[in-house]
């Protein structure tokens, strides 16, 4: 394997990462931290206790899972249509590196921003609301499958979009709503009979409640569903990133 191409294109992409800072680590954690004192001081206070666990608690997971979904998806697609639309990606295509180092390279730096920035929201917390993670293990497994998962799904998306308006598309008009449906905020087992089923066909929903298990070993769908949900989605993506390699699709064209 092309290590010095692998390493190339990691710190290109995270030197980008790190001179837009303040837009990408700190505005998210910002937000996250609204959400903290809107939802967990706010309303937080009326709401009592779900599953045994305060409100303001019951949160966080849901919270951080939020910030990971959306920033994959936005950091991975970015770094993959960046080239595409500046023409550099036929030098990257032209040079003497493998289909899998050069997504190696894209979304692995994708995924440690992602991490990162999950790791930030989760001490950011602190701050705000006292919480236990009782499978520290399974939360850090959760914490990187799902980030990099979801930045190969965003990859897919940047070979996709031939557009800034379909670059912004999906975090902002499918991730974002399946998000907050998912029950980041609330307990599905809260919803009426027809729209608790309803919520069992969000895929986030397996995804937040898996997260949220590893953190107070309680959740409305068994954990071995949701890592077989997560699972499953990343052989999809994992199919569909050597679909484009092997066609070339909006690639080579």
């Amino acid at each position: 394997m092309n290590l010095h191409a692998v390493q190339a294109i990691y710190h290109f992409e995270m030197a980008r990462w790190f001179r837009t800072l303040g837009q990408s680590l700190f505005s998210p954690v910002l937000s996250t931290s609204l959400y903290f004192i809107v939802f967990g001081a706010a309303i937080g206070g009326q709401m009592g206790v779900i599953e045994g666990v305060s409100y303001g608690a019951f949160i966080v997971p849901g919270l951080v899972m939020l910030s990971i979904l959306t920033e994959s998806v936005s950091n991975a697609s970015f770094g993959i249509y960046m080239p595409k639309w500046s023409g550099a990606i036929y030098e990257i295509l032209s040079a003497p590196v493998s289909p899998f180092e050069v997504v190696l390279g894209f979304v692995g730096a994708a995924t440690t921003k992602s991490i990162v920035i999950g790791a930030v929201i989760l001490m950011t917390a602190r701050l705000f609301v006292p919480y236990e993670i009782q499978n520290p293990i399974l939360m850090a497994a959760f914490l990187v499958l799902t980030a990099f998962t979801f930045c190969l799904f965003g990859f897919v998306l940047g070979v996709w979009a031939d557009n800034w308006e379909k670059l912004s598309i999906a975090p902002l008009l499918i991730i974002t709503p399946l998000t907050f449906l998912g029950g980041a905020f609330y307990s599905i087992g809260m919803l009426p009979e027809f729209w608790r089923t309803v919520a069992l066909f969000n895929p986030v929903v397996y995804l937040i409640n898996g997260f949220r298990w590893s953190f107070y070993g309680t959740a409305d769908v068994p954990v071995w569903v949701s890592l077989t949900m997560i699972t499953g989605f990343l052989a999809l993506c994992l199919s569909l990133v050597w679909w484009i390699f092997r066609t070339g699709y909006r690639l080579k064209a």
